[in-house]
């Protein structure tokens, strides 16, 4: 154990010298990995974790000890379905996955009723992916326009999930797309990069890097 929260710590310590100029908020992809991976990154400094697993994902969280619970926060980073909203609103600091207006609404009808105001992402599928959820281009405007008359939800920003691709110039090319709409739009964050391309998403304008593998492994 002592040897992993070594590498965690290790780890974190290089992506922070290779982030530093850009002081983006990393959020630590736990998804795969247990309450002790969780704790051994906490203990390295991290306070913001990823999740996508409902309702797994809150039983994990809530089985964190109080003092680590309360200190972190929680991002829910992967697709959200409409009849698991009751898991995810009021649980999770941030949803970066909104990718409709229907879930829009579903949520913003939940934090009502639980009289909070739930900060949101709306993911944009730029790459155009058949595989992968998310808002075209085209019909942001219209979403962010809709999005922004309901109650209970704060639209923050944006998010996306690149393809799995060593093409340079085309992550480029999406990660300055994304930059671009969040500028148009007026909006405050930009989710976007992963362990295998944060650094270009970093050059692009990204505020959230999302890493898993790099960290844990």
């Amino acid at each position: 154990m002592e040897g992993k929260a070594n590498r965690v710590l290790e780890n974190l310590k290089k992506i922070q010298d290779e982030v530093s100029k850009y002081n983006p908020k990393i959020v630590a992809v736990s998804k795969y990995y247990g309450t002790d991976r969780m704790i051994e990154a906490y203990n390295a400094g991290l306070r913001d974790f990823g999740e996508s697993r409902l309702p797994e994902a809150v039983e994990k969280i809530n089985s964190l000890d109080d003092e680590i619970h309360s200190d972190c926060n929680y991002h829910l980073i992967g697709h959200l379905q409409s009849n698991k909203v009751k898991w995810a609103v009021g649980y999770f600091n941030l949803i970066h996955s909104v990718d409709s207006i229907k879930l829009a609404d579903e949520i913003s009808k939940k934090a009502l009723t639980l009289g909070i105001t739930q900060k949101i992402l709306l993911q944009v599928n730029n790459a155009n992916e058949e595989q992968k959820f998310g808002i075209a281009p085209s019909q942001l405007e219209n979403t962010i326009s809709e999005v922004s008359k309901m109650k209970g939800v704060e639209l923050i920003g944006l998010m996306n999930i690149a393809p799995l691709t060593d093409d340079v110039k085309l992550l480029k090319r999406l990660f300055d797309e994304m930059y671009h709409l969040k500028e148009t739009f007026k909006l405050k964050e930009l989710s976007m990069g992963m362990s295998n391309d944060y650094k270009i998403a970093l050059d692009s304008g990204a505020t959230i890097i999302r890493i898993g593998r790099k960290l844990f492994e």
